[in-house]
């Protein structure tokens, strides 16, 4: 079973989203899964250098009671899947698009699983900033993949045209919010829906 999940590596529901298909795979242990993470930008004229985390949520929730409590929310789910959300540091948003590269690189060493889940870990519970090339490089490194020729790769436009040309993609087929799974190509579950969500779905396809 081939399972397409369209994310961001910014997006905290994609992070939770990520620990229920892990949970819901898990339940499901007799299911040979094919797993490929996909890109998508939330921010794709996010500057290199990033932007401040705190000031750029003040802008885009103007209601601080909502924004606290959608966070709260968010740590209280994460907590029960085992995610400690620091929303409280200082902290760059990253332009995901090098991730994004460094992510379609690790499918060759099939290492994707590792790449994303180690990206979204350093951003959401370490404060990191995803747009620096020697973090990129020591994810790529951890996970077994060849540190010099992904920094080689990095400071070069490779595949830069063709990660954009998937989130375009994404895009032309109604993708407007992340995460997505698409199952078998026949149906897609869009957004953190829970395990549940995503088992019954595995099961129904199966039959």
């Amino acid at each position: 079973m081939k399972i397409d999940a369209v994310i961001d590596v910014v997006c905290p529901w994609c992070y939770v989203g990520k620990r229920q298909l892990d949970l819901a795979l898990s339940a499901r242990p007799s299911l040979k899964a094919d797993v490929w993470w996909r890109p998508y930008q939330l921010g794709p004229d996010t500057p290199k250098e990033g932007i401040d985390r705190k000031s750029y949520y003040a802008k885009k929730f103007p209601d601080q009671a909502r924004l606290a409590q959608m966070r709260e929310h968010l740590s209280d789910l994460g907590k029960s899947l085992g995610i400690t959300f620091d929303f409280e540091s200082e902290c760059l948003i990253a332009n995901t698009l090098d991730a994004h590269r460094l992510i379609r690189w690790a499918r060759a060493d099939g290492v994707q699983d590792a790449v994303v889940t180690d990206l979204m870990q350093r951003y959401f519970e370490d404060s990191a900033f995803l747009g620096a090339h020697e973090l990129l490089v020591d994810v790529a490194a951890k996970a077994g993949m060849d540190a010099k020729v992904v920094a080689d790769l990095l400071n070069t436009e490779r595949d830069n045209d063709l990660v954009q040309s998937e989130i375009a993609q994404a895009r032309k087929l109604g993708v407007q919010g992340v995460p997505v799974f698409i199952i078998d190509g026949k149906a897609a579950i869009s957004g953190a829906q829970g395990v549940d969500a995503i088992t019954d779905m595995i099961d129904k396809l199966k039959e």
